[in-house]
């Protein structure tokens, strides 16, 4: 029976990163009063997660839902405050659901652990593959205001790191970048 961290609806439910742009980690952070967790991530899931949520009350607010899911994040949502301390990484992130509850119209997200079982190799594809239960998983079901404003602050978490090339769109370390759409030298201030 896996270790279920459900959060149903949580005080708190953030992205946010540890250490400098270029060396940084992404975590999801779930807080009901003074428990925490924390499960470490991606950025590209960080953006994915973010992404798909945003689709998803876009889908939910030209349905009939009654008002219940803004277009705009509430001002009172917004949450700029650094992640809870200390941060203990409960497992890393591998698989991540999302959906919509219309009983209690809440935005749910699972995150399960990442296995090397769950990784499929090219020969492995037509094979009928169970995966095994995870030891442990985040359940986190959030109003579509929290939702919204969980977007809001990934989208800027992720934003936050190295700035991108305007030639190749790759990140620029603060000593600079290899760019093969400036043939492959470094650019040097004059």
């Amino acid at each position: 029976m896996p270790i279920v961290h459900s959060f149903d609806p949580p005080d708190r439910f953030v992205a946010g990163t540890v250490g400098e742009p270029g060396d940084r980690t992404f975590f999801l952070q779930a807080k009901e009063g003074g428990r925490v967790v924390s499960v470490a991530l991606e950025k590209q899931q960080v953006v994915a997660l973010a992404e798909r949520m945003d689709q998803l009350l876009d889908e939910l607010m030209r349905a009939d839902t009654r008002g219940v899911v803004p277009a705009v994040p509430p001002v009172s949502l917004e949450d700029s405050e650094p992640l809870e301390q200390p941060i203990v990484e409960e497992f890393r992130a591998g698989t991540m659901t999302l959906s919509w509850d219309p009983d209690d119209e809440r935005v749910v997200v699972e995150v399960f652990p990442y296995t090397e079982a769950a990784v499929v190799t090219p020969d492995q594809v037509d094979e009928d593959l169970e995966e095994p239960e995870p030891e442990e998983l985040l359940v986190v079901r959030l109003p579509a205001a929290a939702a919204r404003s969980f977007v809001q602050r990934a989208e800027l978490v992720v934003e936050a790191g190295r700035p991108s090339c305007p030639f190749c769109g790759g990140p620029v370390d603060p000593d600079g970048h290899l760019c093969v759409r400036a043939n492959g030298f470094k650019r040097r201030d004059p």
